[in-house]
């Protein structure tokens, strides 16, 4: 599960020459899009809550700590998982904040914001690898690493689809002006089609799945998604895709994937997941007037500010705090246990918060230098009604 860091996804104050119409959802003069924040942090409270969920480590008979989750023993959870898929917000603030910046400036600050954003992954795997070494030489078991190294570098997936997709925002941006949405978008959604019947490469199927969110992002930004019958098609199609696709056509019924499971709806991305970001994108269109006033709250900006610490530490803060509570007082319930039970799920909602509070200092700590982002305020022109 997804996401949207600070660099990656918080969008740029946006000045727009005289001549062009501005639309409500563009952020200009100063102003920031205070809805589009309110989404970024959803999503990122999401996919970190979901990653909590679902991880669990314990110990095998061998001593060695190993990656089980509750999904795979409780199946009547996995329709829960949908609710934590919040990749497609994630994906949808990216394509709003990429095209707010390509709108300010003749040449957006990609090098900027790349150089930050590697710096940060750079510093996550520096820290990793010294951790690795230091488990090596204390004698720890090469499957404890192993576990701790892949849910430590699991989220860095999004830097593929990232980084490519930003790149290409001004063609992006381009085709959406000149002919909307929905040329990306379905071709999106053929190559994932595509790729659910075994026609697809990885890399590819990756791109194309979050261009479909990403390009409703664009076209917020543009002003081509205010209407509010848009808003309902995209929820209601969306929506009845995922249904239809699980119960009809034999999706796997949870979001994310499940160990054992031959099939997974998130690697690589299927048309159950592109079908879900579409039903988001329609809500998002449907409840701005409430996200506005949600995001001028200070936890909402508070989390724009630290949204790449946030993404990228979340796994390490939720494995710092395991080892440290197994070392002072052994395995507890949602802690170093199998995840075999409802009790276990009802444990690991309890521990949510010491988890947050082990990752808010490391973010912080973490978070790249940079100037205070402006408070989001929603803008005053009127909101356009055109369609996608």
């Amino acid at each position: 599960m997804a996401a949207a860091p600070e660099t990656v996804a918080v969008p740029e104050t946006v000045a727009v020459p005289e001549t062009v119409a501005v639309p409500e959802t563009v952020a200009v003069a100063g102003w920031r899009e205070a809805g589009i924040d309110a989404v970024r942090a959803v999503a990122i409270a999401g996919v970190v809550t979901g990653h909590w969920l679902v991880t669990a480590l314990f110990v095998d008979h061998a001593g060695a700590v190993r990656v089980a989750s509750p999904v795979a023993a409780l199946p009547s959870v996995r329709p829960v998982t949908w609710l934590f898929q919040t990749l497609g917000l994630f994906f949808l603030a990216g394509g709003y904040a990429a095209a707010a910046s390509a709108h300010r400036r003749a040449r957006p600050r990609r090098p900027r914001r790349t150089r930050t954003l590697l710096v940060s992954v750079g510093l996550v795997t520096g820290v990793l690898a010294l951790a690795m070494t230091a488990g090596a030489l204390a004698g720890v078991p090469e499957e404890t690493l192993g576990t701790v190294a892949t849910l430590v570098v699991s989220p860095l997936w999004f830097l593929l689809p990232y980084l490519v997709l930003t790149a290409a925002i001004r063609p992006i941006a381009a085709l959406v002006d000149r002919w909307g949405a929905a040329p990306l978008v379905g071709a999106g959604l053929a190559v994932v089609a595509a790729a659910d019947l075994g026609l697809g490469v990885l890399p590819t199927t990756l791109v194309a799945a979050w261009l479909v969110p990403f390009t409703l992002g664009v076209a917020l930004a543009g002003g081509r998604l205010a209407a509010r019958r848009t808003g309902w098609l995209l929820l209601l199609v969306g929506a009845a895709s995922v249904v239809a696709l699980v119960t009809v056509a034999r999706y796997p019924s949870s979001a994310v994937g499940v160990p054992g499971d031959g099939r997974s709806n998130l690697d690589p991305p299927s048309l159950a997941a592109v079908a879900l970001s579409l039903a988001q994108a329609g809500a998002v269109i449907l409840l701005l007037p409430h996200l506005r006033r949600l995001g001028v709250r200070r936890w909402v900006a508070a989390v724009n500010r630290l949204a790449l610490p946030i993404y990228l530490w979340h796994q390490a803060a939720m494995i710092a705090v395991t080892v440290t509570v197994a070392w002072l007082a052994g395995p507890l319930p949602g802690l170093l246990r199998e995840p075999d039970s409802a009790g276990w799920v009802a444990a690991r909602l309890a521990w949510l918060p010491v988890f947050a509070a082990a990752l808010l200092p490391i973010a912080r700590s973490a978070a790249p230098p940079g100037r205070p982002a402006e408070s989001p305020r929603t803008p005053r022109t009127p909101a356009s009604s055109s369609s996608p």
